[in-house]
């Protein structure tokens, strides 16, 4: 089973956790994973890329061009940056939370999203929503990348009970309940 994941996102919304837990369920399954990371300024705000590739046994840990099975945007946009890897087989993850940039902020910049809707039509299928809004439904805007994750894990089809335990390995133990209502709103989308 080859799968190649890409997650993009904005520094502090779970990127790095949800490619670590896609990591960890893959391992669970007996698959050979190679992960590269790439989160400069993700501190502040920055752009924050993954690449996840699993397959009976992998070589290297970045995605070729054209040929990422998942594309996972956290942030409304941030796919647009990586069009160099998806193709006509990949599917779109996509959380519809803007969050703009800091020259957006200041009045350098404008945030025009008028593309996306145009870009989202050369993917296989594309699975979106607004997990902020169902985060801070279920008490805590933290956790909306775990929503996103609950949809991953929809797609890619690993037994649900290795991701149950890949996040509750990953997340602090006064954490797990929240976390676990999120994954499952995502997975039952």
């Amino acid at each position: 089973m080859k799968l190649d994941i890409l997650m993009v996102g904005v520094g502090g919304q779970g990127t790095v956790l949800s490619s670590n837990i896609v990591c960890d369920v893959a391992l669970a399954n007996g698959f050979d994973v190679k992960k590269s990371e790439i989160h400069g300024m993700a501190q502040r705000g920055g752009s924050v890329v993954t690449h996840i590739r699993v397959d009976e046994e992998v070589f290297s840990p970045t995605i070729p061009a054209k040929s990422a099975d998942i594309v996972v945007s956290f942030e409304r946009m941030e796919f647009l940056r990586y069009a160099d890897y998806y193709g006509d087989n990949t599917t779109l993850i996509l959380n519809t939370q803007v969050i703009a940039p800091p020259s957006v902020g200041d009045g350098s910049a404008e945030y025009t999203d008028d593309k996306v809707e145009e870009v989202k039509k050369q993917f296989s299928k594309v699975y979106a929503t607004d997990a902020i809004s169902k985060a801070i439904e279920l008490g805590n805007p933290k956790i909306a990348g775990m929503i996103i994750l609950g949809i991953l894990a929809k797609a890619v089809h690993f037994k649900k009970e290795a991701w149950e335990q890949a996040i509750k390995d990953r997340v602090p133990p006064k954490t797990i309940d929240l976390n676990m209502k999120a994954f499952d709103l995502g997975y039952n989308i």
